[in-house]
């Protein structure tokens, strides 16, 4: 085992579990999917059952791919597409630490998203064992451009913040 293939597999064996943990709570957690529609509702995310779903499904998804390292650089872009959403929505204004609900968390899990298509998802993994190997500076580009479009296009079209009273839209 080269020290290449070796930090593939030790990246996609703590991300991808995560990754898929982090989903599935979203469906089967203390509130279940109608407790992350109703988080979901109150970030503004409309149609919030829709976006409560998808993200629990996205993440799963995700986190698997990443696991069994399958379909590089895709997973890795849903991974940033997701931790985009999560920024810009449940973690914006309160700063960088996640213990006082900052983007820390949704940065870092990001940044080894693309580190990961980057690096690729190594031997051990499905991709390697049929011959795919995916990697470098165009996968890492790939996996963090179309999982920030993503996200920007999910954005524009359905997140509905309310405005607090003593809010008023800026025009730049």
């Amino acid at each position: 085992m080269t020290g290449h293939d070796a930090a593939a597999l030790v990246l996609r064996a703590t991300l991808g579990p995560m990754l898929f943990t982090h989903g599935w709570n979203k469906v089967a957690g203390p509130g279940g999917l109608k407790g992350t529609t109703g988080w979901f509702e109150a970030l503004g995310l409309r149609p919030a059952a829709v976006h409560a779903r998808t993200a629990a499904g996205a993440e799963m998804a995700a986190g698997a791919g990443i696991a069994l390292g399958v379909a590089g650089p895709l997973p890795a872009a849903a991974a940033v597409g997701l931790m985009t959403v999560a920024a810009r929505t449940d973690h914006r204004g309160k700063g960088f630490f996640v213990f006082k609900g900052g983007w820390e968390y949704a940065g870092v899990v990001g940044g080894a998203a693309v580190a990961l298509a980057a690096l690729g998802h190594g031997r051990y993994s499905l991709d390697g064992l049929i011959g795919r190997r995916r990697a470098g500076v165009g996968a890492a580009l790939l996996a963090a451009g179309l999982g920030t479009a993503s996200a920007a296009a999910l954005l524009a079209a359905c997140y509905r913040p309310e405005r607090k009273p003593d809010e008023t839209p800026t025009d730049h």
